[in-house]
């Protein structure tokens, strides 16, 4: 009897222990085979490096990449190369993190059905991107290298976001030995950083702005030069007496320099910071480059050229387009994403949410600066240059020495009502910012009001 029941009590053991483990299985795989099955490599939805499964479409439903088998990109070769940086390629040269991001929403999986639950090839992915303005961003750029982007600046959806020198993954060049091809694995919009030149008067305007309460009431002499011992600041002409509003549209170093003894060096960095352009932003699975400023504690002269948009100064183009963003919203930016929605079958597996900054600016300083980049437009860049549009802007001419020519920059956003559009464009070796983007951006904004 003794032995029976030690040997019961044996088996009622090992039921307990294999209860405890089918348990714990159970409660892992419940827990974490979503991360088993679209890990990196997995080949439940993997190919080599891309993931497998799924059809990326643009904001209207049309294809832009069949991620099953040997993933099919669009029929249009300009439109492959106009979404090459969001797409990635077929070797992995060029990343696409959003579609890493939400592998899981793709491949539709739940721990019942498994994987490819609907039809077997996964969920659609719905872009805020337009197929028209990927094109025709691309054709403006023309054989420039640089960055064109244009972002809703109410929702935060990137209408357009296009990246140059680029090629098609269905007819990869020998990009090795051509410098035209140069930097082309980067996302230039995301991942690159420039010295920004005068578009970065706008960060230095805002400081003065909130810091110095009567900088409106002051008058600034521009004869050319602003002499700091041996070292300088220089004006491309001598622009006289002017107030603050005309010193913004003028681009005067000399006033600018001005201001920033007024600022001081601290205070830019601190406005720097509380803007958001130091930062590293954070969208559907993408990490931005951060920025940088070096003018605490700097001599008045490396401040000076700070404030300009010089010295050691560097900004991401999504992170400034979120600033100007903020400036059309009334202080407060909407942060950019790239990923509407994603369907799997019929069930929505993924519906973006719009994000807010914190408030950047008080609403009265936005109010502002939207009045003295309005005022540029009106009275220096030309309305008639902007497709019909209220346009509120600044360019930039930003030196990158090594006998290089500067990079063109321009920035700035629409007031129309029916389009909440800010954009951001960045030439390398492009020149002077009005003469080289404005023609490229007016082509994107009229293609912009066809979408709406």
């Amino acid at each position: 009897m003794n032995r029976v029941m030690s040997r019961a009590r044996i088996i009622l053991a090992l039921i307990v222990v294999l209860a405890l483990g089918v348990t714990i299985f159970l409660g892992d795989y419940v827990l974490n085979s979503h991360k088993w099955v679209h890990s990196p490599g997995s080949p439940h939805i993997y190919n080599a490096e891309n993931i497998g499964c799924g059809m990326i479409c643009d904001r209207k439903g049309n294809l832009l990449l069949d991620l099953t088998g040997e993933r099919t990109y669009a029929s249009s070769a300009t439109l492959r190369k106009s979404t090459l940086h969001w797409l990635g390629d077929r070797q992995g040269n060029i990343s696409a993190p959003a579609l890493s991001k939400y592998a899981k929403e793709i491949a539709g999986y739940n721990p019942l059905t498994g994987v490819y639950a609907y039809g077997g090839v996964g969920g659609q992915v719905q872009l805020t991107l337009s197929a028209q303005l990927q094109m025709t961003a691309l054709e403006a750029m023309g054989d420039y290298k640089g960055t064109l982007t244009v972002y809703n600046y109410k929702t935060g959806e990137i209408l357009c976001s296009v990246t140059t020198p680029s090629f098609d993954p269905d007819n990869v060049p020998d990009i090795e030995n051509n410098d035209a091809y140069q930097g082309v694995y980067l996302n230039r919009f995301t991942q690159a950083t420039y010295t920004p030149g005068s578009i970065y008067k706008i960060v230095t305007l805002i400081a003065a702005l909130e810091s110095l309460p009567d900088i409106e009431s002051f008058a600034f002499e521009c004869t050319g030069i602003v002499e700091y011992g041996i070292d300088k600041v220089t004006c491309e002409r001598v622009h006289g007496q002017q107030d603050l509003q005309d010193a913004f549209k003028n681009s005067c170093n000399c006033a600018f320099a001005k201001i920033s003894e007024l600022v001081g060096g601290a205070r830019l960095e601190q406005y720097a910071k509380q803007l958001g352009i130091l930062d590293s932003i954070s969208f559907d699975g993408i990490r931005t480059a951060a920025g940088n400023i070096e003018a605490a504690g700097q001599e008045s002269v490396q401040v000076a050229w700070s404030a300009i948009g010089q010295h050691k100064d560097l900004v991401n183009p999504a992170s400034f387009l979120t600033l100007v963003g903020a400036i059309a919203n009334g202080g407060v930016g909407q942060k950019p994403y790239l990923v509407q929605q994603i369907r799997t079958g019929i069930s929505t597996t993924y519906q973006a949410k719009p994000a807010s900054t914190d408030r950047l600016m008080s609403t009265q300083t936005a109010q502002k600066m939207s009045r003295m980049l309005r005022n540029n437009v009106e009275n220096y860049y030309g309305d008639e240059n902007f497709a019909g549009l209220s346009v509120c802007a600044k360019s930039g001419t930003a030196q990158v020495g090594e006998g290089k020519k500067p990079n063109a920059m321009f920035t700035g956003f629409v007031t129309d009502e029916q389009y909440p559009f800010a954009f951001f464009v960045a030439v390398e070796d492009g020149g002077y910012g009005r003469a080289t983007c404005v023609p490229i951006l007016e082509k994107v904004l009229l293609a912009c009001q066809q979408i709406q």
